[in-house]
Order: C-alpha cells, then sequence, then structure tokens
C-alpha cells in the first residue's frame, strides 16, 4: 500500500515539475536555471510545512508518504540542478554556477525551516 502513496505522489510532482520548469524557464531571457531553482525551492517549503504538522500530529505517515516522498520527491531535483550547474561552470558561466550553488542551497533551507515555522504556526 505504501509504494501506492509515493507512486500517486510521484504521477503529479514529476509532470508539474517538467511544466512549471518550462513555464518560468519561457520566461526568463536568461542561462540561469530559474525553472528548476524555482522547483527545488517550492519543494523545500512544501516539505518543511508537510514536516511541521507531521511534528505537530496535523499529519500522518500515509500524508508523508504521498506529498513528502512521492509528490516532492518527483517535483524536486538534484541530478538536473547538478547538471545545470556543471553545464554553467563547463560554458564559462562561473559566476551563475556559483549563484546557482549557493542560491539553491540557502533559498531551499529558509523555505524548508520557513515550511515548518509556518507550520508550527497554523497547528500550535
Amino acid at each position: 500500500m505504501n509504494w501506492l502513496l509515493v507512486i500517486a505522489g510521484a504521477v503529479v510532482g514529476a509532470p508539474l515539475r517538467y511544466l512549471a520548469d518550462r513555464a518560468v524557464q519561457a520566461r526568463h531571457d536568461s542561462v540561469f536555471p530559474w525553472g528548476t531553482f524555482m522547483v527545488n525551492v517550492t519543494g523545500s517549503l512544501i516539505l518543511g510545512l508537510l514536516t511541521g504538522a507531521f511534528t505537530a500530529g496535523a499529519a500522518g505517515p500515509h500524508l508523508q508518504l504521498l506529498v513528502g516522498t512521492g509528490f516532492c520527491g518527483a517535483l524536486t531535483t538534484y541530478s538536473t540542478f547538478s547538471y545545470e550547474t556543471l553545464r554553467l561552470s563547463e560554458a564559462g558561466s562561473g559566476l551563475y554556477a556559483a549563484a546557482n550553488v549557493v542560491g539553491s542551497v540557502v533559498s531551499g533551507l529558509a523555505a524548508a525551516f520557513a515550511g515548518v515555522s509556518i507550520a508550527a504556526t497554523l497547528w500550535s
């Protein structure tokens, strides 16, 4: 049963990642991978909210599997982040590559912490 929840979440998260990435990137005339950046930060926020809700007792393990592992796991993408950073570096855009690494890590962590904080406020 658990694996079905993960699959169900991924069935929604994977195409949403692709569509969101393409929609965001199409609006920016830049080599910076804004689409991947956006889906990763959004996924971090959602996962933070879910973690905070779980900690507060407002979400159960099935929701964690569906939304956390399935949806967020398919929505976010470390491999694409790594590939795009490597591609920027190889193309001589070292500043963009460094900004992608620092910005993604800092923004992702900030979004996750914000999600936990919001959830704690909502369910405490």
